[in-house]
């Protein structure tokens, strides 16, 4: 097994056992008995619990932005990108979230950590939406007067959202389909675009 599939491999594990049992009661040794690897192969990749976490984190931001940079090469109307970006970003975090039980209050309780891994994938994010507001603002579509700060509204608003989306609570008793028109209203506003009403 080469070194990238043997580290994905006990990430993975990780990932599996922290979302079942948490991140306290998962032990380096239970980690090393689940991947069918000794512990001298896990201490090779990871010094300790806490760099196997970061690691997880790092993984799972890594499937978020995979999809964000789809979305931004998806054959659509810029507008219509930047409204696939926000619900891409707040289903794929919910999704995370929600699929790995246990960390999930982990995730909360460590939120400073989880903002010290999550740096690199803020700026790929913001990077995105920028290539989508230049590409709006090329077609003529967008009037922005700064478009770095605009990706970086759009991106700390929706980052804002997260935890109210995560528990339901953003919107209560509306549906996704519901709440499209609203947020595309609302994007349309502020990336200088007429109101379709």
């Amino acid at each position: 097994m080469s070194i990238t599939k043997t580290r994905q491999k006990l990430v993975e594990v990780a990932r599996e056992l922290f979302a079942r049992k948490g991140l306290e009661a998962t032990t380096m040794n239970d980690i090393a008995a689940n991947s069918g690897k000794g512990r001298r192969t896990l201490y090779t990749y990871f010094r300790n619990k806490e760099d196997i976490y970061t690691a997880v984190i790092e993984v799972e931001l890594e499937r978020l932005s995979e999809q964000l940079d789809k979305v931004a090469e998806l054959d659509a109307a810029p507008e219509q990108k930047v409204l696939a970006l926000i619900y891409t970003h707040l289903n794929m975090i919910k999704e995370t979230v929600s699929r790995n039980g246990s960390l999930r209050a982990e995730f909360f309780r460590n939120i400073w950590l989880v903002e010290k891994v999550r740096r690199k994938f803020d700026d790929e994010e913001r990077a995105i939406l920028r290539r989508v507001l230049e590409e709006g603002t090329r077609q003529a579509k967008f009037r922005i007067e700064n478009v770095d700060l605009m990706a970086d509204i759009i991106h700390y608003s929706v980052k804002g959202l997260e935890v109210p989306y995560i528990y339901d609570r953003l919107g209560e008793g509306l549906t996704e389909a519901d709440t499209r028109p609203i947020v595309m209203d609302i994007v349309r506003r502020a990336l200088g675009m007429p109101s379709q009403n």
